[in-house]
């Protein structure tokens, strides 16, 4: 599967603050955490403190039927104030050119605030969620959409907390 068609959810939102202050706020890997049902902690890897190119962390996730797990990803796309985006590697090593998803911040001036994408797109194949889909390929199509649909959910509350963490810090 192709980076054009693997599957994907997003979901935008207008934010009333600089793409400065929002830049702020989702080039912070800790905050996905704070806003997301499913991603509960983060930790920088490999003595890394920040965000750039090639930095690594992990994420512990919760779900109610898939229960709990760990991923480890890198920062694949950095550009302040304009693109923050992360690749899921498959396994502790894994290749950032063939990831299990990626997420993807996308921020440009809108008036006098910012318009903020948030992307996510993903490769069954590399993941738990193709076994589920080749072990039942009758609803294969349904767990998918059931999947980007779950993701998408998580999606729209990090935009929405990220706007009113952004709006309240303007004001």
């Amino acid at each position: 599967m192709s980076d054009a068609t693997a599957p994907s959810v997003h979901d935008e939102v207008h934010v009333e603050a600089t793409p400065s202050e929002v830049w702020k706020l989702v080039s912070d890997i800790g905050l996905p955490a704070r806003l997301s049902p499913e991603l509960q902690r983060t930790a920088w890897l490999d003595g890394a403190t920040g965000p750039e190119l090639g930095a690594r962390f992990e994420g512990f996730n919760r779900h109610p039927v898939a229960g709990e797990w760990r991923t480890v990803s890198q920062v694949s796309d950095l550009e302040p104030e304009r693109r923050f985006g992360w690749a899921v590697l498959y396994g502790e090593s894994g290749d950032a050119s063939q990831p299990v998803a990626t997420w993807t911040f996308e921020l440009r001036p809108e008036g006098a605030g910012t318009h903020l994408r948030f992307t996510a797109r993903i490769w069954p194949e590399r993941s738990q969620l193709g076994a589920m889909m080749e072990g039942a390929p009758e609803r294969a199509q349904k767990i998918l959409a059931g999947r980007l649909g779950e993701l998408g959910t998580g999606i729209g509350a990090t935009l929405q907390g990220v706007k009113k963490l952004a709006e309240e810090a303007a004001a």
